[in-house]
């Protein structure tokens, strides 16, 4: 799974950071509910992504899989319309993810 977070994330937009010895993604302004401020986490470890396990970290990825190439979508609509469980989601998005990088 973290394979897969990491792959979306980067679909998103997060740069991996490296920052000693670990690499960090920051997620503020990528989801609209990591929140600003001094106490507030930005800053994530690959196995602290969330994607796999978090509607709110999935669903905004499952926009852009819209937006961005809507016409590669059916499976991911076909999903959601029958309210599938989030990991059948999730795994949908990593093989839109890969078949769009391959320009399938």
């Amino acid at each position: 799974k973290m394979k897969d977070n990491k792959l979306i994330a980067e679909f998103m937009g997060v740069k991996p950071l490296h920052m000693g010895g670990s690499v960090e993604y920051e997620i503020y302004g990528i989801l609209d509910f990591i929140e600003d401020g001094i106490d507030k986490k930005h800053f994530f470890l690959e196995e602290e992504l969330e994607f796999h396990s978090s509607w709110d970290w999935l669903m905004p990825v499952v926009d852009k899989c819209f937006d961005t190439h809507f016409e590669h979508s059916d499976d991911l609509s076909f999903l959601l319309k029958t309210f599938k469980p989030l990991e059948e989601v999730y795994k949908a998005v990593v093989e839109f993810i890969n078949r769009t990088k391959k320009g399938a």
